[in-house]
């Protein structure tokens, strides 16, 4: 039975934000236009569930796009942040805690040695193309159809996740000379990798291992290790975006679970616990070309900052041992079982649910997602009504069949047991 949520306070403050912000949010796919409603404006949240400013309460499938693993304001990582703010928010200066934080990355991250933090995923990206051009003495980029890297000029080509759900090919304001450079491939296309890679001259090779911002879409079958074999034998780097994938799918990311190591790392999400941070890291010979080491400039005022990097060391903490990632894989694949019996309880075949630990799309299709064109070529109408049907039930899942679910250690049985049914009353909805 569709609950009534009431919504009067989140609609008067979108009009107030309308006034004040462009499109009302400060990230386009907050506004909730591809599922064809407004906005809801969150008011507070503990463990796997929501509550916005009209009282209503839903089970949280987003957790902020992925740095919840822990859900919402576990205790250990609110009061690390909290004893860290009384110390000062920020100082401009090395702290201690700096330190310790590179040194749990690296001890996770096989391909990691060392790091420099940034506040953004979108820095670290830009950041870690300008070392792989000073390292190579190259300009060329390989990036996939429907990879987001961040808001970088030079990546807003044929970009999924914000760009796909607005439906922007690529973003006005960008100079031509900015892309000039970048070489776009279909995703999972060995012919096409290995025919970039030997007509252009390229510094990198830029890759989510398991692509996340199409939707999940998991790499073929040899697919990573045709990208390392590529990158070696042309003398290009190949960079592994993780900002989505590290700490999460694994203690190391994805390279830990396929084996194939980058020359470069992008980090982000669960390297903040919930504040911003990211960060871009590698073997030590590489890492110290970054400035003051080395000559390749990159500097943030609020790179490595204490609220950040006390929220970043409490999360990794919290996951020490195997046990917290069998645990996230479980509920990721219990998630997925019980949305597939969902679907069949209603009839509803039309649909594909990709995994991996931690993350989950459900594709609003009749065969499987291989690649950008096959997430586009998904029901999205379909999809809206979907979620439209899920929040109307107290779900909140990603408004955008572009984005991924983020299953946490804070959800249990029972948020699987609700969210399985709303599904399937959202499913049969849909005729």
């Amino acid at each position: 039975m569709t609950v009534s949520l009431r919504d009067t306070r989140s609609a008067e403050l979108y009009a107030r934000a309308l006034t004040y912000l462009p499109g009302g949010v400060n990230s386009p796919v907050r506004a909730m236009r591809s599922i064809g409603r407004d906005p809801i404006f969150v008011d507070r949240a503990a463990g796997a569930e929501l509550i916005d400013v009209d009282h209503n309460t839903y089970v949280d499938w987003v957790c902020s796009w992925g740095p919840l693993i822990h859900g919402h304001a576990h205790p250990a990582i609110v009061a690390a942040v909290v004893a860290a703010a009384g110390r000062g928010t920020t100082f401009g200066a090395p702290t201690a805690a700096e330190v310790d934080l590179a040194e749990e990355v690296s001890r996770r991250m096989p391909g990691v040695e060392m790091l420099r933090m940034t506040s953004s995923g979108t820095e670290a990206s830009m950041s870690a193309i300008r070392l792989a051009r000073a390292a190579t003495g190259r300009e060329g980029l390989l990036k996939f159809s429907g990879a987001y890297h961040g808001h970088v000029d030079g990546l807003l080509a044929e970009a999924g996740s914000g760009l796909a759900t607005q439906g922007i090919p690529a973003s006005p304001g960008v100079p031509a000379a900015a892309t000039a450079g970048t070489v776009i491939v279909p995703w999972n296309d060995a012919d096409a990798v290995i025919e970039a890679t030997a007509t252009h001259d390229l510094a990198a090779i830029l890759a989510e291992p398991y692509p996340a911002n199409m939707g999940l879409v998991a790499p073929a079958e040899g697919f990573l290790e045709l990208l390392r074999d590529r990158a070696t034998s042309t003398g290009a780097l190949l960079i592994f975006d993780e900002v989505i994938t590290g700490l999460r799918v694994a203690r190391g990311g994805a390279q830990e679970l396929t084996g194939v190591i980058p020359d470069l790392t992008v980090m982000g999400k669960v390297i903040g616990g919930g504040l911003p941070a990211a960060a871009y890291g590698g073997p030590r010979e590489l890492m110290e070309r970054i400035a003051p080491a080395g000559d390749v400039y990159q500097a943030g005022t609020l790179s490595g900052n204490p609220l950040a990097v006390a929220a970043g060391l409490a999360s990794l903490q919290l996951l020490d041992g195997e046990s917290p990632y069998l645990q996230l894989a479980a509920t990721t694949e219990a998630l997925a079982a019980a949305l597939a019996q969902a679907a069949r309880s209603a009839g509803f075949q039309a649909l594909r649910i990709a995994t991996a630990p931690g993350l989950l799309t459900v594709f609003f299709s009749d065969r499987p997602v291989t690649d950008y064109a096959g997430a586009q070529a998904c029901d999205l109408g379909a999809y809206a009504a979907w979620c439209r049907g899920l929040l109307a039930r107290g779900i909140y899942a990603p408004p955008s069949q572009f984005e991924a679910w983020f299953p946490s250690l804070a959800h249990t049985p029972e948020h699987i047991a609700r969210t399985a049914e709303a599904a399937a009353a959202a499913f049969g909805e849909l005729g």
